[in-house]
């Protein structure tokens, strides 16, 4: 069975790496380690979580995740916003995408499990 946000995180972070490759072609060497920091730790931290000690571990690397995922965001709303910059505005629809997901993931998961009942017949 496919994992969506493994699969999402990891082509995530291979579309970073290529657009912090445009940006140290310009010599925009600050914000693309920042970037590709950021940007890639998303779905390193997601990998990690699927091999936890706890329920606890495992949300604790999501939030990891999405912590990682929004500064991914400003450093894109930089880019963005600043002159001479190649455009993100894929690498924003995805990494909002990504936020949205580890969201509900981290939601979905803090809820207490569900007991189900057994009817004797």
């Amino acid at each position: 069975m496919k994992n969506p946000i493994l699969d999402l995180s990891f082509d995530f972070a291979l579309k970073i790496v290529a657009y912090c490759e445009l940006l140290e072609k310009d010599k925009k060497f600050i914000i693309a380690n920042q970037l590709l920091k950021s940007g890639t730790s998303i779905g390193a931290n997601v990998r990690e979580a699927q091999n936890p000690h706890s329920r606890a571990d495992f949300i604790s690397k999501m939030v990891i995740a999405m912590k990682e995922a929004d500064e991914t965001s400003y450093w894109l709303a930089i880019c963005q916003l600043s002159t001479n910059y190649p455009d993100p505005t894929s690498l924003q629809n995805k990494v909002s995408e990504l936020i949205r997901l580890l969201a509900k993931i981290i939601s979905t998961s803090k809820q207490p499990r569900s007991k189900t009942s057994i009817k004797e017949t």
